[in-house]
């Protein structure tokens, strides 16, 4: 197996468990304030994050939604983004991904994106460790709230093939 078989797999583990945190955010939740940004905020942030830095931060379009500072945690939104809307750019991102880490080779990793200071495998890393940092505090939220823990794959269990699956453990 080379690297960019593992960052694929483990990338489409961690796309999953996304989805499966946000599904986890009952609607009594979407709009509760944690450290004084609402839910949908946090995620808003996470997935903000996982669109523009895993595959080339330099060469961005934010997405038709997003308004100046919406991603940011310590601004105060003046506008609520639905499920829908975050479901869709959720799907959006993944698919962006998914056909980037496709096309992805070991010799490809260490090299710079257009106009980008770091290297692919960096932004990729960089990533994961975003990423988990914030779903590990949705899920802190979702635990406190619901008594109820998120379910995760880990390196063994297999990715569900669609969406009736045990979200809890």
């Amino acid at each position: 197996m080379n690297i960019s078989n593992t960052i694929a797999d483990q990338t489409n583990r961690a796309l999953r468990e996304v989805k499966n945190v946000i599904d986890c955010v009952s609607d009594d939740l979407w709009n509760k304030l944690y450290c004084d940004a609402p839910m949908w905020q946090h995620i808003y942030h996470m997935l903000h994050s996982l669109d523009r830095w895993f595959i080339n931060p330099d060469i961005y379009s934010e997405p038709d939604f997003h308004k100046l500072n919406l991603n940011n945690l310590d601004v105060k939104p003046d506008i609520e983004l639905t499920r829908d809307v975050l479901n869709n750019y959720y799907y959006s991102i993944k698919n962006k991904i998914i056909d980037y880490i496709k096309s992805l080779t070991d010799d490809e990793l260490l090299s710079r994106p257009t106009n980008c200071q770091y290297d692919k495998f960096t932004l990729i890393l960089a990533q994961f460790r975003h990423l988990h940092t914030h779903m590990g505090i949705i899920m802190g939220f979702i635990i406190n709230d619901k008594g109820l823990w998120p379910a995760v794959l880990g390196l063994q269990r297999p990715i569900p093939a669609d969406d009736n699956y045990e979200k809890f453990c």
